[in-house]
């Protein structure tokens, strides 16, 4: 029970009514104190207190002044004896209780089994359901050694059950290449497993093929499909993460039924993932090709601009002029400085260079395409299942037909059939017509494909196109609610948003409009705070002016002195090293191998030095350059390559974040639920009005700080610049929401108050 309790909670929950006088009138002294307290914490929780230090101190204080009793004789009531059986007997038959029975524990264990344990996890969730519904049934729960026989007995009758079920759907072949997987003296088994486990590598081509033939040699267990389609998301996620960490051995050791379920889980969930990195893989894959096909044609133009003769006078010319004369008009303060015909001259020659440089990058594209990331096409359109749920309109679903046609013709050839249909519309941009089709009409194969690959990448990212297969990638429709056409218009009341999509898209388009409407005229009048409408790489770009530099903050210089004075500056990787030796959350890094024979006391060390050159953005040569520890590179990397992957930094994040919610200081931080603070970068278009680059995560994106109690509920959040101060985000959130400091108590992963260093949802 809570310990923390207001005035008018008190008076509303531990008040005594009438029928309640009636019981305590023939008690006195400690006795009459004791019973009614019994008596409230019964209808309160539902059961009776274990020790006298559960029932909350303010309420023995209210209660007894209730009944005239001072509050210390509360230390004299003994809850055992026969005193305390006969009170309790008289609770519950005040409140329509009956004590538990072996019948009631058999009940109990089935509807735990049946109702509970598939949906929940953890332990202490299914206690407070069995007390729950020992509640609803008005039994007295049993004592604390028969809850735990009742929850163990649910839990063991719920995963025979559920292992039966899943063996079930398996046919003895499937069954048999699963166990084959384990098998001793199975090399191939051990390093199909040990491949699983992987997290894909970096982007790149090698990657991708990687990740197809991974996803290939798992579909070849032939595992059917829904056959995990009735469990929970959580529960199996739960049997995922029990069996990535184990090794073959491991496997062996428990029983059949088990081991078959564990392996079906895993090489199930991780079939969904594979499919979801390959999307991701091919995302990224062909940005990187556009990326770099501009970067490189930008350098080789601004080499060449450098190389022409003038252009830097002209500039340093035209700006000293501009900046000496700033109130004057173009004719009479640029003209005399560069003539008129020079400026057209240049205007014409950038107007050139800039469709030059578009024709380079085309070029550029078409070189690396052929030359290297072809390959990649045909095993990626046999591998993955690319679906569209529009019937009336997919000219990228048919372009990839188109392809899949051609995926086992000779590269050499470089034209579509005149007979095949070749969809333009929704797949080639304008810019890349004249590439694309030559003077004579015909469609050339590699520029199209780039096309395609590009127009793919789009139509998954809005979802328009979805990976059959996959979890994140899959059909958008399976995310909509089970009821959603029966219920359509109570959903679409719920978000606020009409059923007719003309009236969407026509209400869309009018605040769409009224919005540029009203740039367009602060633009006109000047009234825009400095927003201009420009030009990048040919297109139409709203360039923002940077905000000034504001003045440091009076005291600010203080406190961070105040902050040395009293704690000091520690050691990142001391902090690092000091959390490991009180949480242990090392232990939590298994390795993807078949089996691991390094000392764990050796690898323990390895682990902290290569998480704290991964985590600080070091790098692993530079701390082994820089350290005294007496770790080669090649001893590091190996540690990295096996045991650092998403699973095992996600497990030792949560036993550092439980750690750390046991180890908090009631008095400071209270009983309620603390609330963890961060800032996340999630990626936008470049074109977005909000879209800054990082330095940190190299990207494009947007920073939103949040703030996220421990139930994962965010609560609060705040779009922040990229290089706005974290530590005023959180104040401004303190501030702005008038909390009081006892219900706010927050805390950010990376800032220089002494209380960083708390658990962030980012992680």
């Amino acid at each position: 029970m809570r310990q923390e309790w207001s005035p008018e909670e008190l008076l509303a929950s531990w008040t005594l009514v009438d029928g309640d006088w009636k019981l305590v009138a023939n008690k006195t002294g400690a006795t009459r104190l004791g019973f009614s307290l019994l008596l409230k914490f019964f209808e309160l929780e539902g059961r009776f207190p274990e020790l006298l230090e559960e029932v909350p101190q303010v309420a023995v204080e209210y209660v007894a002044g209730l009944v005239k009793v001072p509050a210390a004789d509360f230390a004299k009531y003994s809850l055992t004896g026969r005193t305390a059986e006969y009170h309790r007997a008289q609770v519950r038959e005040a409140l329509g209780f009956r004590p538990a029975t072996l019948e009631d524990e058999e009940q109990l264990t089935a509807w735990l089994a049946k109702e509970v344990c598939p949906v929940e996890m953890v332990e202490d969730r299914q206690r407070e359901a069995l007390l729950v519904e020992c509640r609803a049934r008005s039994i007295e729960p049993p004592g604390r050694t028969r809850i735990e026989k009742v929850l163990v007995a649910a839990r063991n009758r719920w995963e025979a059950a559920f292992c039966a079920r899943a063996i079930e759907r398996l046919d003895e072949v499937g069954v048999a290449r699963l166990l084959e997987l384990v098998a001793e003296d199975n090399e191939d088994g051990a390093a199909l497993l040990a491949l699983l486990k992987r997290d894909p590598g970096a982007v790149g081509l090698e990657s991708l093929l990687t990740e197809i033939n991974k996803l290939n040699d798992v579909r070849k267990l032939g595992l059917p499909e829904g056959l995990f389609v009735d469990c929970s998301e959580k529960l199996l996620a739960a049997w995922r993460a029990r069996a990535i960490k184990m090794y073959p051995s491991d496997f062996r050791d428990t029983a059949e039924d088990v081991r078959i379920t564990l392996l079906a889980a895993l090489c199930s969930s991780r079939q969904a993932e594979i499919t979801d990195a390959l999307g991701d893989l091919l995302i990224a894959l062909v940005q990187k090709i556009n990326a770099r096909a501009e970067r490189r044609v930008e350098r080789q133009l601004t080499a060449e601009l450098k190389k022409v003769r003038g252009k830097e006078g002209i500039l340093f010319r035209l700006a000293d002029a501009a900046i000496g004369k700033p109130d004057e008009i173009v004719r009479t303060a640029l003209y005399p400085v560069v003539g008129e015909k020079t400026l057209r001259d240049l205007v014409a020659e950038a107007k050139a260079n800039e469709k030059v440089f578009k024709a380079k990058v085309r070029t550029t594209l078409r070189s690396s395409y052929s030359n290297y990331y072809r390959q990649m096409l045909p095993p990626l359109l046999r591998t993955l299942g690319f679906r569209c749920n529009n019937t009336a309109y997919r000219p990228v679903m048919d372009a990839l037909a188109l392809l899949e046609k051609y995926a086992d013709v000779d590269g050499k050839t470089r034209f579509y059939d005149a007979g095949d249909a070749v969809p333009m519309d929704g797949v080639v941009r304008k810019d890349w017509r004249e590439a694309v089709v030559d003077d004579k009409g015909k469609v050339e194969r590699i520029p199209y494909e780039l096309c395609v690959l590009v127009a793919l990448r789009d139509a998954i990212r809005r979802r328009e196109i979805y990976i059959e297969g996959g979890l994140r990638w899959r059909n958008p429709e399976d995310d909509l609610p089970g009821d959603f056409e029966a219920t359509r218009t109570v959903h679409y009341a719920a978000i606020r948003q009409p059923t007719d999509p003309e009236a969407f898209i026509t209400d869309l388009k009018r605040r769409m409009t009224d919005a540029l409407d009203r740039l367009s005229g602060a633009l006109a009048d000047g009234s825009a705070g400095g927003v201009k409408v420009t030009t990048r790489h040919g297109e139409p770009w709203i360039k923002v002016p940077k905000l000034e530099k504001l003045d440091e903050p009076t005291g600010l210089t203080a406190l961070k002195d105040e902050v040395v004075r009293r704690w000091g500056v520690l050691d990142l990787l001391d902090v690092l090293k000091n959390a490991d030796f009180l949480t242990g959350f090392t232990d939590e890094f298994a390795s993807v191998a078949a089996y691991e024979r390094t000392d764990r006391a050796i690898l323990q060390r390895r682990l902290l030095l290569a998480l704290f050159a991964l985590g600080t953005n070091m790098g692993i040569r530079a701390i082994v350059a820089t350290g005294e520890h007496g770790e080669s590179e090649a001893a590091l990397r190996h540690v990295r390559r096996h045991f650092i992957t998403v699973d095992n930094l996600r497990a030792a994040v949560r036993k550092l974040v439980n750690a750390t919610f046991t180890a908090r200081d009631a008095d400071w931080w209270g009983t309620g639920t603390a609330c963890a603070s961060d800032s996340k970068r999630f990626g936008s278009w470049s074109s977005n009005f909000m879209t800054e680059y990082h330095a940190r995560y190299g990207g494009n994106g947007v920073m939103v700080y949040w703030h996220v109690e421990k139930k994962n509920v965010c609560i609060y959040s705040q779009l922040k610049s990229c290089s706005s101060s974290e530590v005023a985000a959180m104040i401004g959130d303190f501030c702005g929401t008038a909390r009081t400091p006892r219900s706010s108590r927050t805390t950010s992963t990376r800032t220089a108050l002494p209380w960083s260093g708390s658990p962030s949802p980012s992680c």
